[in-house]
């Protein structure tokens, strides 16, 4: 029986980084969202719209994992709503409540900057590295934090999980630990979508289970594929292979992506990974590059369909 102390303490989201843990084991089919910003959001829906119009159904995954841009998708994909999102992409200047949602301002004030351009120079994922930006977006002075879960939960259509397997990763803004949310810590998905997504100066952190949490992407991974190590297969979609990256930005390190990619393959996990065939990172968050990113996923979908279905089959 929980004692009336137990249910006081708040629900614990921190999941150290372990790919020998095997959070996935016991797993059949996994699925990885990762970040990306609003480009990877109209690519991804337009990726898995196309295979779903192909006849492979991804919704169906015993794990979701969704990072950033992914935890939108992800939430879309899991509440049966990635038909509406992709209509709204493909009507973007008609439907401003995209924009407001996932655009950000272009003009920052100097407290938002300081915190972009931490994380935007960090060159690994260290703990005080992960601190120094988290208090930077703690204490930048953006939108007040309802705006962007109300703008959120507007896209996705809900505030209640639309499914147990789906796992939203953030950061805690003031220990740089990373957390893995999921329905138990009893938030909104809005919520928990909002800090997956909240980019440190962009968008402000979000309160979840006791912490004050920022985006996934924050933390040397964009995809945190341990939550999935263990599973028999495991299809990824990221943003890139980090096979052009030189020196480290955004707390990611040139080759960290591929070692991700090769300790989950390690685990025993069968995996696949497809990224966008271009990518420009001056254009993540411009709703410009929308339809340039909604016809390339289409591509991309129509040309992995056969190789993807027979690997999830």
């Amino acid at each position: 029986m929980t004692s009336q102390s137990d249910r006081s303490q708040p629900f614990e989201i921190a999941l150290p980084r372990n790919f020998g843990a095997r959070y996935g084991d016991g797993l059949s089919h996994g699925l990885c969202l990762g970040g990306g910003g609003l480009f990877f959001i109209a690519w991804q829906v337009a990726y898995l719209h196309a295979l779903a119009d192909g006849g492979l159904k991804l919704a169906a995954a015993d794990r979701v994992v969704g990072t950033s841009a992914g935890s939108v998708v992800a939430t879309a994909l899991l509440g049966g709503r990635l038909n509406l999102v992709h209509r709204e992409l493909a009507i973007l200047a008609k439907a401003p409540k995209v924009l407001s949602a996932l655009a950000p301002a272009s003009d920052l004030r100097p407290s938002q900057q300081r915190a972009l351009d931490l994380f935007w120079q960090a060159q690994d994922s260290e703990p005080d590295t992960l601190r120094a930006i988290g208090h930077a977006a703690l204490a930048s002075a953006g939108p007040p934090p309802r705006t962007m879960r109300r703008n959120l939960s507007l896209v996705i259509g809900a505030k209640r999980w639309p499914s147990p397997v789906l796992h939203i990763s953030c950061v805690d803004a003031f220990t740089g630990e990373r957390c893995i949310v999921t329905h138990e810590a009893g938030v909104s998905v809005a919520a928990a979508a909002a800090a997956s997504s909240a980019v440190p100066g962009l968008f402000p952190p979000q309160l979840i289970a006791d912490r004050r949490c920022m985006d996934g992407g924050v933390s040397g991974s964009g995809t945190h594929l341990d939550v999935l190590a263990g599973a028999r297969r495991v299809l990824v979609l990221a943003l890139n292979d980090g096979s052009e990256l030189t020196e480290g930005m955004m707390t990611n390190q040139p080759g960290g992506a591929q070692r991700e990619i090769e300790e989950l393959a390690a685990s025993g996990t069968k995996v696949e990974l497809r990224t966008p065939e271009a990518v420009d990172p001056l254009e993540l968050m411009s709703p410009a590059a929308v339809p340039k990113a909604l016809a390339m996923g289409a591509r991309q979908a129509s040309a992995d369909l056969a190789t993807l279905t027979s690997f999830w089959s």
